[in-house]
């Protein structure tokens, strides 16, 4: 090990990273790009656990690669996410056509992604499954910054960003 790596990942830890994320095939899905790094607590489930479990240990300075299945990911695929619902389920002004992603309402009154399938005539054929679910991740992750949590960061439950009060709505 060389000496130069920061502090291990564990709980209560905020932990910043860039982050590629590719499916079995090398395709990117999604990448933290040459934007802001992500920022996360550690311990909290904010993050996908296969990937939350892969990074734990893992130190400042360590570039990783963690492979998250279904399980610990996304989940799999339930056909039952697969409905058809009637055109006027959308407002009259979306621009509706297959792939399109749009939120839903989930059972509990939660936001989940849904994606447009199909659209024959006025039935429109829609996946509630998240659009990673079934997939294998492939994450490529360079980790920044390893530092203790505050006080006020563990009560919120989330980092505050470097600028001490970083909120999202919620």
């Amino acid at each position: 090990m060389s000496s130069n790596l920061g502090p291990a990942i564990e709980a209560g830890k905020v932990v910043t990273l860039h982050y590629t994320l590719r499916d079995a095939a090398g395709n990117e899905l999604d990448s933290s790009g040459s934007d802001e790094p992500i920022q996360y607590l550690h311990g909290i489930g904010m993050i996908v656990p296969g990937l939350e479990e892969g990074l734990a240990g893992k130190r400042q300075g360590e570039k990783t690669k963690i492979i998250v299945k279904p399980d610990d990911g996304y989940g799999e695929r339930d056909p039952r996410g697969i409905q058809e619902v009637t055109r006027d389920t959308f407002p009259a002004e979306a621009p509706l056509e297959a792939g399109l992603e749009f939120e839903a309402e989930g059972p509990d009154g939660e936001p989940i992604l849904a994606t447009v399938v199909k659209i024959e005539g006025d039935n429109v054929t829609i996946d509630l499954n998240h659009p990673l679910a079934g997939i294998t991740l492939h994450f490529d992750v360079s980790i920044h910054e390893v530092r203790d949590a505050t006080a006020e960061e563990l009560a919120h439950g989330h980092p505050h960003g470097s600028d001490g009060h970083h909120h999202h709505d919620h």
